[in-house]
């Protein structure tokens, strides 16, 4: 069960020290620390073998080789960082019973650095500790509760609406076959990508940058080419000192600075009032009053970066596995189908009547996590595996190999939605954490899964998926889960 925090210190020290003594009775046989398997304890050889093998792209491969060789736990050590990796859920509820009132997960220093150099303040992401918990509380409040969600689901709703009329009227006159059913094989991650820009734009600043027309900007295109730049760089630069490449001016560094400072212009430019008055989620906070203007500045920016690559990426494994897998495609159509007719009109009740969809979504991340980690670190000494962990020991839920386990998931080679409406009765609790876990939870998940369940629906109303190869996709990792080359779909039209 999860344990109830109290939010009186002296409450919670005494809430610790009950937690600690059935660990200290326990200690008999719990193994010490040190007894971990590890994969090398040298941190610098281990890194330069990383970079030499090209591994760094792979990492999620390589944790799964690695549970298969030592067991479902073990300890890296990786230049500077070191880590205790897990991956079965008993496990992670263990970690997430012990993760305190402000839960810490690994920092991104490359990030934080550029925030401290060019005097930036840093959003929730960057935070911990109390000053963490304030400003979460207070974005929660815009972008995580129900009320928030019926606010931006028609701005989400419009935008996957045009997506697929764009998208429709691009198959029809530049497809091949028969009026009424059409068909055009494409690459859809630009179009995905310019979707989840348009989409972030529209809740985020309340405004609509015209991503759909047929030359978009070529601003929106710089702020993709800063995200993907920002994302590929910041892996490297997370193992090396950056304070230490910032003094030798590495190219690294540059790189990832200069991306970083095109996304926050970005930002500074839509951060202006329009017609005197903020709109979106960012006129919310103007008008709550109770973050500076610097701190909603930082947060939107964040979630403004931390929300294209992490929505358009898993649409395209999305509609992949739905496009190989057609008795599922159907399926989840026949579901959309019926409901947007009883939803009249409604987004959020076609959503509602239409379950599939968001189990399509969590299937997907199972086996293609956007970020392959969920890290905390632990307020007491807990035992993982019948190890002692000690506090403050950072550890990695790998999500990767959780998702692919057949001791976690019945078949989990299968793409098969249905499997989570049954979860609630299988007790299978801490087995989908893509988006994180409790208060420290993604700040934009809300966001995200809407704006990916509605764009399915409407690409499963207007278009049959197809794909000529049913092989697997390679994938690589570079702070995000992606294909090693995006798929071509075929999309077909069908009559509404």
């Amino acid at each position: 069960p999860n344990t109830r925090v109290t939010h009186r210190h002296g409450a919670l020290q005494g809430h610790d020290a009950a937690m600690e003594r059935p660990l200290q009775r326990r200690t008999g046989g719990v193994r010490d620390f040190q007894e971990i398997p590890h994969t090398g304890s040298n941190g610098w050889i281990n890194l330069l073998r990383f970079w030499k093998d090209g591994r760094f792209s792979l990492l999620h491969k390589h944790m799964e080789s690695t549970f298969r060789r030592l067991g479902p736990i073990y300890r890296e050590y990786l230049g500077s960082q070191s880590s205790v990796n897990i991956m079965l859920p008993m496990d992670i509820g263990e970690v997430f019973r012990s993760e305190g009132l402000h839960p810490r997960r690994m920092t991104l220093q490359p990030w934080a650095t550029h925030r401290e150099t060019r005097r930036h303040s840093k959003g929730i992401f960057l935070k911990n500790g109390t000053e963490w918990r304030a400003d979460r509380l207070l974005l929660n409040r815009e972008v995580m509760v129900t009320s928030a969600v019926r606010r931006f689901l028609p701005l989400l709703d419009d935008v996957a609406q045009d997506f697929c009329r764009s998208l429709r009227h691009r198959v029809e006159t530049e497809g091949v076959g028969e009026t009424g059913q059409r068909s055009m094989t494409l690459d859809p991650s630009p179009d995905l990508f310019r979707f989840a820009l348009e989409a972030s734009c529209h809740v985020l600043y309340g405004e609509r940058i015209g991503l759909f027309s047929s030359s978009p900007s070529e601003e929106a295109e710089r702020f993709i080419w800063a995200i993907e730049r920002m994302l590929a760089t910041t892996l490297p630069l997370l193992y090396l000192p950056p304070r230490l490449l910032l003094a030798l001016r590495a190219p690294l560094w540059t790189q990832h600075a200069t991306a970083w400072d095109h996304i926050f212009s970005h930002a500074e430019a839509r951060i202006q009032p329009s017609d005197g008055r903020f709109l979106g989620v960012l006129g919310q906070l103007m008008e709550a009053g109770r973050l500076s203007s610097e701190l909603i500045k930082a947060n939107i920016t964040e979630l403004m970066a931390g929300g294209v690559d992490t929505t358009a990426v898993p649409l395209q494994f999305a509609l992949f596995e739905m496009a190989r897998n057609p008795g599922v495609q159907e399926r989840v159509r026949a579901q959309v189908l019926s409901s947007w007719q009883q939803a009249s009109g409604s987004p959020q009740k076609a959503l509602q009547g239409a379950p599939l969809l968001k189990g399509t979504i969590k299937e997907t991340l199972r086996l293609y996590p956007v970020g392959i980690t969920v890290q905390r670190y632990p307020v007491r000494d807990i035992v993982l595996q019948n190890y002692h962990v000690p506090a403050g020991t950072l550890v990695q839920v790998c999500l990767y190999p959780l998702g692919r386990s057949p001791e976690v998931f019945e078949r989990p080679e299968r793409f098969e939605p249905s499997r989570w409406s049954l979860d609630a009765a299988s007790g299978g609790g801490f087995r989908s954490l893509a988006f994180g876990f409790g208060s420290r939870q993604c700040v934009g998940r809300r966001i995200a899964e809407n704006e990916m369940q509605l764009l399915l629906m409407h690409i499963l109303r207007n278009f049959k998926l197809t794909v000529s190869s049913t092989e697997e996709l390679n994938t690589k990792y570079t702070l995000i889960l992606q294909p090693e080359s995006p798929p071509r779909i075929t999309f077909t039209t069908r009559s509404l």
